[in-house]
């Protein structure tokens, strides 16, 4: 199945989150574009690459569209919610354009993102004062993952909706998928169906088979020298 490539991520690139995911394309066309040529060769097997593999942990994967997505959240929180991709697309939107880290060591460098932050749903559902963890499930039946509360809420995670300036496609785990810019890229969940607050973290589906719970680039799985600032 290609495990590894399966847990290529995104590492802390060089620009930042913005709030105006249009001017911001402007202005990397104006420079000539933020998605540099990996000399690796290994642009194919990724996001960043015109030929990214089709990759899941099940034999097949149901298609999700406008019509028949939903995104709940719920657990520990005093308003769970039902959004459908009409709703999400309504909310403000953030950009970010971060490294796809792989956890081998190879990265592709500027890959654009566009979501909600993860910090604005849990927010809008009331998050209880016992909760300790967000834990992610996926519309292939299959995959999971988790973050602490305190890793969710940063401004770097987000529920995505676009990469590289389209829709997420189904094979890139749309239409909606994680995004933790920070961490190895198995903590990306895709076809993100489920957020659920929880007390604590419960290991994903990778952890479960002995990858780190903690996947911060530079600093987990033994696979990098040197930690990404």
């Amino acid at each position: 199945m290609g495990r590894r490539v399966f847990l290529g991520t995104l590492g802390l690139g060089a620009l930042g989150v913005l709030a105006a995911p249009a001017l911001q394309r402007g202005t990397e066309a104006f420079l000539g574009g933020a998605a540099d040529r990996d000399p690796t060769g290994l642009t194919g097997l990724l996001p960043n690459g015109g030929g990214f593999r089709y990759y899941s942990v099940t034999s097949s994967v149901p298609h999700k569209d406008a019509g028949n997505y939903r995104l709940t959240v719920d657990g520990l929180v005093d308003r769970p919610a039902t959004y459908t991709l009409a709703g999400l697309r309504a909310l403000p939107q953030t950009r970010m354009v971060r490294d796809v880290q792989c956890v081998t060591g190879w990265r592709v460098p500027g890959t654009p993102f566009e979501g909600v932050r993860l910090s604005e749903l849990l927010d809008a559902a009331g998050v209880r004062s016992s909760a300790g963890a967000v834990r992610f499930t996926c519309f292939d039946g299959a995959y999971s993952e988790s973050l602490t509360l305190e890793q969710a809420r940063r401004a770097d995670v987000l529920v995505a909706l676009r990469m590289q300036d389209e829709d997420l496609g189904h094979s890139h785990g749309g239409p909606v998928r994680l995004y933790v810019a920070p961490m190895y890229f198995y903590k990306s969940a895709k076809w993100l169906s489920g957020i659920t607050v929880t007390d604590e973290v419960r290991p994903g589906y990778w952890e479960e088979r002995g990858y780190d719970v903690d996947a911060w680039v530079g600093r987990s799985n033994g696979r990098d020298d040197e930690p990404t600032t």
